[in-house]
Parts: C-alpha cells; structure tokens; sequence
C-alpha cells in the first residue's frame, strides 16, 4: 500500500509540473487582457503573456531543482 501512496504523490508533482506552464500563461493573458480593456490599448496582453511565460519557466526551474 505505502508503494500506491508513493506513486500517487510522483504523479500528482509531475502533473503540477505539465500544468505550471500554460496555467502562468493563460493568467498573463488573462490580466493583460482585462488591463486593455480597462485602459483601452492593445499591447498589454502581449506584455504579460511574456511575464506570465517568464514566471511560470522560473517556477518550473525551482521545483526542478528541489526534485534533484
């Protein structure tokens, strides 16, 4: 049973890991989209899409190297 638990967690972390990604993205879109519409422009999506990547690689990369 303790191997069941064990493999339950490893797939659980490596899918927080698949999902990190597009998750940060979709939330930078999400913001950047909503700051257009507030401010009237139309480049802060694309800005934010670039932070929200940005965060998402860097979160990435500290869990990562929390694993090894």
């Amino acid at each position: 049973m303790a191997g069941k638990d064990n493999d339950t967690k490893n797939i659980g972390k490596y899918l927080e890991l698949a999902i990190l990604l597009p998750v940060s993205t979709m939330i930078g879109y999400a913001m950047g989209y909503g700051l257009d519409k507030l401010f009237g422009t139309s480049f802060l999506y694309l800005i934010f899409i670039f932070i929200g990547t940005a965060a998402g690689i860097v979160q990435l990369v500290r869990e990562l190297n929390k694993m090894t």
